[in-house]
């Protein structure tokens, strides 16, 4: 099984901007370090960074209201990977439809001039965030609802609580990045040192 065959690659460009979006756009622990989320005038800016590369049509420009819708939802959807990794499905379900509820997220086909008919989850008319919250909270329905809940995870590494989706073959990942995955081998090979070394 490769991750081709976890999910479709729509929904997981848009785990991947969930993904983003709330290690971009919420406050707590990165890496080792404190890290601050960008908040009022840096907010659209940090907005606009946290949508991922590979999205098409990239504002130049997010409107305050755009980000601070997408900074609303990433919180929300930091409370669904964060229920999901405590074992508290109930609570991310309930997360989830809320995101839902509030962008109204329903399936459509839609196209941009040029490209072929792809399924989106939000209407043609609706704002820059409420179609990426609206796919976000999709993506995170469906993970939530399936075998592979149990892919949204938190970092486990010290001093890190940024998320991920777990793509790996067997299910094994348990870091948000390859530094936090060497930090924690780093520090558990000094360990293991350190005691060969007492008496």
């Amino acid at each position: 099984m490769t991750s081709q065959v976890l999910f479709d690659s729509h929904v997981e460009l848009l785990l991947d901007a969930a993904v983003s979006f709330v290690n971009e756009l919420t406050d707590g622990e990165r890496r080792g370090r404190p890290y601050t989320a960008p908040h009022g005038t840096d907010l659209p800016a940090g907005a606009r960074r946290a949508v991922p590369e590979t999205a098409r049509r990239l504002p130049e420009f997010l409107p305050d209201q755009d980000a601070e819708l997408l900074a609303h939802a990433a919180g929300v959807m930091r409370g669904v990977f964060e229920a999901m990794e405590d074992g508290r499905v109930d609570d991310a379900a309930e997360a989830v439809n809320r995101l839902l509820r509030e962008t109204g997220a329903r399936p459509q086909l839609d196209r941009v001039p040029g490209e072929p008919w792809a399924v989106h989850f939000h209407g043609s008319d609706d704002s820059y965030a409420i179609g990426w919250t609206a796919g976000c909270a999709t993506a995170l329905a469906l993970a939530v609802g399936s075998e592979l809940a149990g892919r949204l995870g938190v970092c486990r590494a010290p001093h890190c609580d940024r998320v991920y989706v777990d793509m790996s073959k067997n299910s094994v990942r348990q870091f948000c990045s390859a530094p936090c995955q060497s930090r924690v081998k780093a520090a558990a090979f000094r360990a293991r040192r350190t005691a060969a070394a007492k008496p």
